[in-house]
């Protein structure tokens, strides 16, 4: 469809969808979104999600992953929160710079105009400056004329100081746009167990809240442990002023990727086209998403993956990886065992006893010299003893160094990030990034074409030459070495056509060996999986069967 429609054909405005939450965090406002944005799009009807995050930094590419988990970048090169990640997973959407705003961009934003004189020498106030610069952002993707439904998380929880600005914005855009805007609440029900009881209080404090600041649910979203019996919902309707068919409850899943169809057994999309005056017609078109869950449910046997970074206690350091990891096990009919292994713990003394029965093992991304020395160890064991070994971003560097030192006797090759007077910067600061002294925003970040080389095992893995992939570095491979490292066996059959610079190296003489400077997990998703993890399970897969077989 062109323009969104009604059922009679009559052509009407751009809707908007604001997603909040209240009691505590973490409740899943991004899978709801996800999975609205899913559901939307099964209907036919053109969807994005933006995330707006109200903490002051300008973007999370500086935040560390204790504070922020995974940082995740878009096509046009913004570094983003993780969420967005889960919007491209559920709807093969590609997100930009437009779909994630904080507050320190706002208030940059609205300084920058007050230094150029832009407000006439009045008063700068957060109403309604601030506000307006919000709604602003809010309504953009909309204006493109490219959408149908534009769906805004706010993040934090009802309450929080910070949070204050962004929900006068939706108050005030709620009354502008009347019945082109919906309010989704998302909120807790929690289970006491010693008395054995469901308790609606906080939902209730939490709705309380958002009128308190001028704001009207129109959907009630319910995260909860346990089914909510029919009364429980009727009596939430009633004390907090939503309809009971609005009243959507989202129980604990098994996996995330079933709650598309779960809120779609709950209501929740029909509920949000009835709230914009559009008629529910038909049933989304969930085949592909369903044939996905299918694949989840009837997998069988495991694949053990073993993942290699400094930051694995962390559930959502390297999520994005995880997922296509997921995805990539789920279409080879395996389910994933993915075991977390802390690279500072490895050294070559036990890196054999800590890899021990793993089918395939990745590498990960990250910065800095903590954990290094246990990457290095974990590789020359992967090598050496031909596991299937996926290096992404610092993980193929280290591929690189690790290469350099025990193949082509280089004993001090090193990173100029790790040791900047190293003798042999075999990974070497890019030129572009010599005078740049900032840290956020300033690294190779986004897509860049990568030509591949002809009948090398990557370009094999994606069934063509010419890839485009992003990027998140500073540092890469010191093209003066390459002559060496190819003459000994690494060879490197990636390289963009514009600068040259090496984005892929495999050893074709092994079963899977392959580090990309380029981080691919970023592009997969659930209908569209990354061919690179794909390929690397099928690797693995059959390396287990090939242990198997030799026992």
């Amino acid at each position: 469809m062109s323009r969104l429609t009604d059922p009679s054909h009559n052509t009407v405005e751009t809707k908007y969808i604001f997603v909040t939450g209240g009691v505590v965090s973490s409740l899943g406002k991004g899978i709801i979104s996800s999975s609205l944005a899913c559901l939307l799009k099964a209907r036919g009807y053109r969807v994005t999600i933006q995330k707006f995050d109200p903490y002051i930094n300008i973007d999370p590419g500086t935040l560390n992953p204790y504070e922020h988990g995974e940082c995740y970048v878009t096509v046009d090169g913004h570094e983003a929160d993780l969420d967005l990640g889960h919007y491209e997973r559920f709807t093969d959407i590609r997100t930009t710079r437009a779909n994630n705003v904080t507050t320190g961009r706002i208030y940059q934003s609205v300084i920058d105009k007050e230094r150029r004189g832009d407000y006439l020498g009045k008063t700068v106030q957060i109403i309604p400056h601030i506000t307006d610069e919000i709604k602003r952002n809010v309504m953009a993707l909309g204006k493109t004329g490219r959408f149908d439904f534009v769906i805004t998380e706010i993040g934090g929880t009802v309450g929080d100081i910070e949070s204050l600005p962004f929900l006068e914005a939706v108050r005030q855009l709620r009354w502008e746009m009347g019945d082109d805007c919906v309010c989704i609440h998302l909120t807790y029900v929690p289970y006491i167990r010693a008395a054995k009881e469901l308790k609606t209080k906080p939902t209730q404090h939490s709705v309380k809240q958002l009128q308190h600041v001028g704001i009207q649910p129109d959907i009630l979203v319910l995260r909860t442990e346990l089914e909510i019996p029919e009364g429980t919902l009727r009596k939430i309707a009633q004390f907090c002023n939503v309809s009971a068919d609005a009243v959507v409850q989202s129980v604990d899943a098994p996996s995330i990727y079933e709650v598309p169809l779960m809120m779609h057994a709950q209501g929740l999309d029909t509920a949000v086209l009835r709230k914009t005056g559009i008629q529910p017609c038909g049933e989304p078109d969930m085949s592909a998403w369903r044939g996905f869950l299918d694949r989840m449910a009837s997998a069988s046997g495991s694949v053990t993956i073993g993942l290699v970074g400094k930051y694995v206690e962390l559930q959502d350091a390297y999520k994005s990886i995880n997922e296509a990891l997921f995805q990539a096990a789920t279409y080879c009919g395996r389910k994933l065992d993915l075991r977390y292994i802390h690279s500072e713990k490895v050294t070559e003394g036990n890196a054999g006893e800590m890899l021990a029965g793993m089918d395939g093992v990745v590498v990960a991304p990250g910065f800095g010299q903590r954990g290094i020395e246990g990457k290095f160890a974990a590789l020359k064991w992967c090598r050496t003893h031909d596991i299937p070994t996926f290096g992404i971003c610092l993980g193929m560097q280290c591929m690189v160094i690790e290469f350099a030192r025990n193949v082509l006797g280089l004993a001090d090759a090193n990173s100029t990030e790790m040791d900047p007077a190293t003798p042999h910067n075999v990974i070497d600061l890019m030129e572009d990034q010599k005078c740049i002294h900032n840290m956020g925003g300033t690294m190779r970040l986004g897509a860049y074409d990568c030509r591949l080389a002809e009948g090398s095992h990557a370009a094999k893995a994606y069934g063509k030459t010419l890839v485009s992939e992003r990027h998140r570095h500073r540092f890469e491979f010191n093209n003066r070495y390459r002559a060496g490292f190819e003459a000994a066996g690494m060879k490197c059959v990636g390289e963009n056509p514009d600068t040259r610079l090496t984005e892929v190296v495999e050893m074709p003489d092994h079963r899977w060996y392959i580090g990309t400077q380029y981080h691919p997990e970023y592009s997969s998703t659930v209908l569209n999986p990354s061919p690179l993890f794909l390929d690397f399970i099928k690797a693995a897969i059959d390396y287990g069967e090939y242990k198997q077989w030799e026992n």
